[in-house]
């Protein structure tokens, strides 16, 4: 039976009813009141309706940048979205009238790579999610990772610079600071404000467009400049070291890299590569993982928590 997936992020609300198998049957997106819980509740209620109408939906997935509890009930801490202990699934099931799931959104997307896309065919396997941070999900023999608390598998708030750079989790030094398309952006504005060589076409695209943004960094990467390309093998070698750090701790057959920053393809994922090779403990005498791009882009999120949506309200 179809289920609705439902994924929120910072900006927009994106939206599908998807099929057992994963595919998108119909699909939605509207912008997210971020700032307003009772209008993006609304929001959310409104979608829901609108993808089931003429439906019998068995379930609703709902996926959300943030920390979940155990009970995938509560939103415990959202940083863009302004819930803080918000009972997301009571409200929404009391709203709609069916079994309503809560779940991470990197968690979401990574359960898709494992069921539909670069994932299958493993039992073990890492996914990071680069884009505005970083986020992670962990697939351990077949099961999605929580944790005791239900918060596990933030890797992007991993410890990476002892004392380091702030972080929008209210610690200093999270490899998100130093691994995410914001801390590509961060940098390449920087690189733009200093009168070098390097930073000229980054200054180019800058005053061309008002304000230099992740489309001219993306557009610089593509052009193949020079200073944009650093930044960006810079930022895969950070995320490579810390590759190297989960291997340790968590030994995956396969991680896989999505997230807006991924679509540079190989110009990420080389760095990525030898980075880890680099730091790898106990190299060339244990089998290497590998890294890979995932496949199902900015759908991962809808597809994940429908097909999680389905099977925990089957299990039940």
């Amino acid at each position: 039976m179809n289920t609705v997936g439902i994924d929120i992020g910072g900006t927009k609300i994106a939206g599908a009813l998807v099929s057992d198998s994963g595919e998108i049957l119909r699909e939605l997106k509207v912008p997210t009141p971020a700032d307003d819980p009772k209008a993006l509740q609304a929001a959310v209620v409104a979608m829901v309706n609108e993808l089931r109408r003429g439906e019998e939906v068995l379930a609703v997935g709902v996926a959300a940048a943030g920390f979940i509890d155990a009970n995938q009930a509560v939103v415990v801490y959202s940083p863009n979205l302004s819930w803080r202990n918000e009972p997301l699934k009571a409200n929404l099931e009391a709203d709609l009238g069916l079994p309503v799931f809560i779940e991470n959104d990197a968690n979401a997307a990574g359960w898709a790579e494992y069921r539909f896309g670069a994932g299958q065919g493993s039992n073990h396997m890492v996914m990071l999610t680069i884009g505005t941070g970083v986020g992670g999900a962990i697939i351990a023999n077949g099961d999605l990772f929580r944790g005791g608390f239900g918060i596990g598998a933030e890797l992007g708030h991993s410890n990476f610079v002892p004392n380091g750079k702030l972080c929008g989790c209210g610690q200093h030094g999270c490899l998100e600071q130093y691994g995410s398309g914001t801390a590509l952006l961060n940098s390449a504005k920087e690189l733009a404000s200093k009168d070098t060589p390097e930073g000229a076409r980054l200054r180019e695209l800058a005053f061309a467009s008002a304000e230099l943004t992740g489309v001219e960094v993306y557009q610089a990467i593509q052009e193949g400049d020079s200073g944009a390309l650093r930044l960006l093998t810079e930022l895969g070698q950070n995320l490579g070291l810390a590759v190297a750090s989960f291997a340790a701790v968590l030994d995956p057959e396969l991680v896989v890299i999505g997230g807006g920053v991924s679509e540079a393809g190989e110009l990420l994922l080389d760095p990525i590569r030898k980075a880890f090779l680099e730091h790898l403990p106990a190299r060339g005498f244990r089998p290497e993982l590998k890294v890979v791009a995932a496949q199902l882009s900015n759908d991962a999120g809808v597809v994940g928590v429908a097909d999680l949506a389905r099977l925990h309200s089957l299990a039940r």
